[in-house]
């Protein structure tokens, strides 16, 4: 294979297939480069959330306007992603966090997010598997919820590819040619494709495909892992997807159980993607302080998957200043997935060198180094 594109676009998971289809959709002639199947990286591991409840206003913007984007899904760009909008409840049980939590919900009330603060009563209503001891408030957003990652994946592949966008799955890319500070073309292991412009959106792999064009992208992997409960059927539907803050252990209703995970503080970076039963007893130790009815329900098996982590846990998203047209969008530290439409729509609007519908600026990687970093304090 040797052939031209007016963008190559690196990795096949939400991310990379939001971006073509969007470029796509524009008239832009794309290639989009994944080493395995599309979507069997991150988002195939992902948990589904969606989400505008967040600390940081442009993580806010590029959630509300991807939310709404989900809304519309099936007529654009046309396809079911199984959405359920049934709420975001985040626990809240040490003081400082229930301060943060009031001043992001008024943040995000300013900006049309439907949030609010709850007092512990109503989340046990909206949740009843807690237990509320140690509780202090909860924060709630109706509009929140969950869909599937490779459904989404799907629509934004068939809908990129019906605009004349090209797929090329188990094609690793070996390189980039850069001379002069531009970008000539991506050599591939099926073949060279020149072209002027590079979109990066290899996720937890995204370093490594900056070092071939000569950028930096600070991104490491770090494993998180999933786990199900057994069949609840006198569980109150629906479920919210319930985030106990100061643990990180959460869950979600899934078919007749549940979808639950955790955090795990000892887990080291790296691309280990086995997985392991070490994070088992802190894990169970949660379920036992905030959802014990879970244990007698018991564990039905699960998955590792890889977050793609920055060093203040936010995203980047830009062109790169040194070399001419490399793009880049990675790092997201866990809410990739449900930024992925806006994100798509971003990086379309970069390319064309129009003003994007979201001002990504302050997620440009140079904040490293000008040490103006931009935490996001609302992760799980």
């Amino acid at each position: 294979m040797e052939t031209a594109a007016d963008v190559v676009v690196i990795g096949g998971g939400v991310m990379g297939t939001s971006i073509a289809f969007h470029l796509a959709e524009a008239g832009v002639r794309v290639m989009l480069a994944e080493r395995d199947e599309l979507g069997s990286g991150s988002t195939c591991k992902a948990a589904g959330g969606v989400r505008a409840q967040f600390s940081d206003e442009v993580n806010i913007r590029l959630g509300a306007r991807s939310l709404e984007a989900f809304t519309r899904f099936r007529e654009r760009p046309g396809q079911e992603i199984d959405l359920h909008q049934v709420g975001y409840l985040f626990l809240l049980s040490r003081p400082e966090d229930v301060t943060a939590f009031e001043e992001s919900v008024a943040l995000q009330n300013d900006l049309g997010v439907p949030s609010r603060m709850i007092s512990v009563a109503e989340a046990r209503r909206l949740s009843p598997l807690i237990e509320t001891g140690g509780l202090l408030a909860a924060a709630f957003s109706p509009d929140d919820g969950h869909c599937t990652p490779e459904s989404v994946v799907l629509g934004y592949a068939t809908a990129a590819r019906r605009h004349g966008a090209t797929m090329l799955t188990h094609c690793e890319v070996l390189g980039i040619d850069v001379s002069g500070g531009e970008i000539r073309a991506v050599e591939t292991s099926r073949g060279r494709i020149a072209t002027s412009t590079v979109v990066c959106a290899a996720g937890a792999w995204s370093a490594k495909v900056g070092a071939m064009a000569g950028v930096d992208l600070p991104v490491e992997p770090l494993r998180r892992q999933i786990a199900f409960a057994g069949p609840m059927p006198d569980l109150p539907r629906p479920v919210p997807m319930t985030i106990d803050f100061t643990t990180s252990f959460y869950f979600h209703g899934e078919g007749e159980g549940l979808m639950l995970g955790m955090s795990d503080p000892d887990e080291r970076p790296g691309f280990a993607l086995d997985r392991s039963d070490a994070w088992l007893p802190r894990l169970t130790e949660a379920i036992a302080a905030r959802a014990p009815r879970l244990l007698d329900a018991g564990l039905a098996g699960g998955w590792a998957g890889l977050y793609e982590v920055t060093p203040d846990h936010n995203a980047l998203i830009g062109e790169d200043a040194g070399v001419s047209r490399f793009l880049y969008a990675t790092g997201f530290s866990g809410h990739g997935f449900l930024q992925g439409p806006a994100v798509g729509e971003v990086v379309r609007d970069l390319y064309l060198r129009r003003e994007p519908c979201v001002d990504v600026a302050p997620l440009h990687a140079s904040r490293f180094a000008g040490e103006r970093l931009r935490p996001e304090i609302n992760c799980v």
